[in-house]
């Protein structure tokens, strides 16, 4: 692929990406993303052969940016420095307890599933257009023969951390479910606080304003209660 080729298929992605961010995932058609990116509407299939493949493009980039601010943050926590970069409750505010000791110590892997978990519903408070895209498999690539590489790829690595985490919280044992299956339940508790909390649907029901208390809720429900 030609330099120019290479910069008009980046553009047609970072198109997509602001028009998600300002519009949401249904002004994302081919000819929508053609005009702002200045090309003529038949131009995007040159690079991207369906609608799908160039939403899965728009979208890998919002499971990159999301990845990106789950690891510094669990990083920092790690680390001992009580990470404040994308420690956000779903309002989009930054909780500052409970990530890491005072004394600059390493936090343990739940301190850094409550970082992850505080990424999570921030990054889905400040980008509900990409969030919603994100899972929409309806709507995406599945990696199938002839595609190009599926959202897997992007995906699953963050999944995998919060695995690796979990199993350290609760070691495997016979007749438990295994990390993978908690890791899940807890993915998708997260999800549907995200997407209820933007619907307005929890503050409603739970009377907070607030998503923290839901988050540690969920770690509880699903990792056990925190030992003092």
């Amino acid at each position: 692929m030609s330099a120019y080729d290479a910069g008009l298929r980046a553009r047609l992605v970072a198109v997509g990406v602001d028009l998600v961010a300002r519009e949401g995932v249904q002004a994302l058609s081919l000819r929508e993303i053609a005009r702002q990116a200045g090309v003529s509407h038949g131009a995007p299939r040159r690079y991207f052969p369906t609608h799908a493949a160039l939403l899965s493009a728009i979208a890998r980039q919002g499971f990159a940016a999301l990845a990106a601010a789950a690891v510094a943050a669990a990083a920092a926590v790690a680390d001992g420095g009580g990470a404040t970069d994308g420690r956000t409750a779903a309002d989009g505010g930054g909780a500052t307890d409970g990530a890491a000791p005072a004394d600059g110590r390493a936090a343990g892997p739940r301190a850094r599933i409550l970082a992850l978990g505080r990424v999570y519903l921030g990054f889905a408070a400040a980008n509900r257009g990409m969030f919603e895209l994100m899972f929409r498999h309806d709507l995406l690539e599945n990696g199938g023969p002839g595609q190009a590489p599926g959202l897997r790829e992007t995906s699953l690595p963050l999944f995998g951390v919060l695995v690796d985490l979990v199993a350290e919280v609760r070691p495997r044992s016979d007749g438990a479910p295994t990390p993978e299956v908690v890791a899940g339940a807890l993915w998708a508790n997260l999800h549907g606080i995200a997407q209820l909390w933007a619907w307005g649907s929890l503050q409603l029901a739970s009377g907070v304003d607030d998503a923290e208390p839901l988050l540690r809720a969920a770690l509880d429900a699903h990792l056990g209660p925190e030992r003092p």
